[in-house]
This record gives structure tokens, C-alpha cells and sequence, in this order.
């Protein structure tokens, strides 16, 4: 992996359907609003879901045949299964070549120099997980959930597959958290509290909370993410809360390990 990206951060949930797409995507956005370089690296070959967010009409390119040249959209940069083949194509393939084939996204795609590359993930705790927390130095994982209290158990089974390979939880997030209907009453359509519950049996930070809003749906699938096309929305204040509280918790690992680096400069061998 180029030494030129700083943080590699895993968009991840154990179960699918909770939104984890739309989270990656708009966080995305949220990092680049707060001035960093970011990318975002479409780990769902199976189920792509980034050309549709962000726009399908672009392709990559390349100059020498080898390295690939990333989409840039909306001031990120941006690769995907998605555009590689034919969207009517269905993706029959193992692991091993899953895993082969968002190694080569990492490391044969000119990057360039980057604060964070956001990987969206595919659901579950398997090959692609295992491939980057192995080959890759991974900041770590902010994990998505649903309000139900069903979600508390798809939590535990992804913090112990991150804990086996020794990727830190960085945080969690409840997305569909409640919906503000046109009245301006608040509903809890799933329940509400699983996430906050999980993050705190499991000792893990909680991000907030991100509502069900039509517009988050209309823009994805417009290909503009609510975050860009109408930053002002409480959606986008929430996505962007959670990557400010992402960003808080990665300054102060950092602020940690340059202490310790430090700390072990300072010791000297004592002889007699």
C-alpha cells in the first residue's frame, strides 16, 4: 500500500440492509468538508452501491495499462467494482479472488497523497475483512447498526471478528434511527436505543444517530449524497458529527502513539 495514505478506515457492519453505504459515502463527504484528502474504496464487489450513489457516468482510466487513475467526484476520489464491468454482469466469483481483487484497488490505484481512504465494506465477517486487516495497516472500523435490540448480537459477532485481527473499533454508529414525519412528530420506526445499548455493553464509542429521511434516499439515488446536496439538513449535521467524532478519536491514537514513540526515545541503557 502506498505510504502516502495516512489512515485506512473500515466502513463495516455483520449484517447487511443498515445502511453502511450511505454512511461510508456520506462520511466521505463530511472528511473532505472538514478539509482532508479523502478517498473512497467500494469493498463490496458482489453489490457495488457506490456508481449509484456517486454518479455512474464516470469510468477510471489509466496510462499505462497497469496503475489505475481514480474517479474524482464531488472533491474525493472514488474506485468500485462497479465501474469495472457491465452492471447487467453478475459477479460469480470465490474468495481468494474478492479478496485479489480490492488488494489490487489498494495498491495499483493512484491514490495519490490521502488523509483517509474510506472502505465501504460488504456485509458480514469474511474474506475481504480478513484480506485488508491482514495486508493492510488499518486505523480501524467504525461499525453500523440498527436501533433494534436484535442488533446488539450482529455487533458482538463483528467486534469478535475485529478483535481477532487486532483492528481496533473506533466507533459505532445507529443509523434509521427515528423518522420526522411531515408534522414534525418524531417515530421510532425500529425501536430506538440498540445502538447506544451495544456501543455501551461492548465499551465501544457511540457516534450519534442518523435519521430516516426521504431526501437521504432521493439523493443517493440521484447520485448527489444528501451531505453534498443539502449540507445544511439535520441528516447532514449527523454524518457530519460522526466524522468529527471519528476524526477526534484517530488525533488522539495518533496523539498516543507519538507519546509512546517518544517515551521510548528517551530510555537509555544502564551499565554497571
Amino acid at each position: 500500500m502506498s505510504s502516502q495514505i495516512k489512515n485506512l478506515i473500515l466502513v463495516a457492519s455483520a449484517k447487511g440492509g443498515v445502511g453502511k453505504s450511505t454512511v461510508a459515502v456520506n462520511l466521505a463527504l463530511s472528511l473532505r468538508d472538514m478539509g482532508y484528502r479523502t478517498g473512497l474504496l467500494d469493498a463490496d464487489v458482489y453489490g457495488p452501491s457506490i456508481p449509484t450513489m456517486l454518479g455512474k457516468d464516470a469510468k477510471p482510466t489509466s496510462t499505462d495499462g497497469k496503475n489505475i487513475i481514480p474517479v474524482e467526484r464531488f472533491g474525493i476520489k472514488l474506485m468500485s467494482m462497479g465501474y469495472m464491468v457491465d452492471p447487467n454482469t453478475a459477479m460469480i466469483w470465490r474468495g481468494p479472488m474478492l479478496a485479489g481483487a480490492v488488494t489490487q484497488f489498494v495498491n495499483e490505484v493512484e491514490w495519490g497523497e490521502l488523509d483517509y481512504l474510506v472502505f465501504d465494506l460488504p456485509p458480514g465477517t469474511g474474506d475481504i475483512q480478513l484480506t485488508l486487516a491482514q495486508r493492510f495497516k488499518v486505523r480501524g472500523a467504525l461499525m453500523v447498526t440498527t436501533p433494534q435490540e436484535v442488533a446488539l448480537v450482529d455487533v458482538i459477532r463483528g467486534k469478535a471478528m475485529f478483535d481477532k485481527v487486532r483492528v481496533p473499533i473506533l466507533g459505532l454508529v445507529e443509523n434509521m434511527s427515528y423518522f420526522i414525519c411531515p408534522h414534525g412528530d418524531r417515530v421510532e420506526i425500529f425501536a430506538h436505543g440498540g445502538g447506544q445499548k451495544a456501543a455501551k455493553e461492548l465499551g465501544l464509542n457511540f457516534f450519534g444517530e442518523i435519521p430516516i429521511e426521504t431526501n437521504i434516499r432521493i439523493c443517493s439515488d440521484d447520485g448527489t449524497p444528501i451531505v453534498e446536496a443539502h449540507p445544511d439538513s439535520d441528516s447532514s449535521k449527523r454524518f457530519a458529527q460522526v466524522a468529527q467524532e471519528l476524526d477526534a478519536v484517530i488525533q488522539a491514537q495518533e496523539a498516543a502513539e507519538a507519546a509512546a514513540q517518544t517515551g521510548r526515545g528517551k530510555l537509555k541503557i544502564i551499565t554497571h
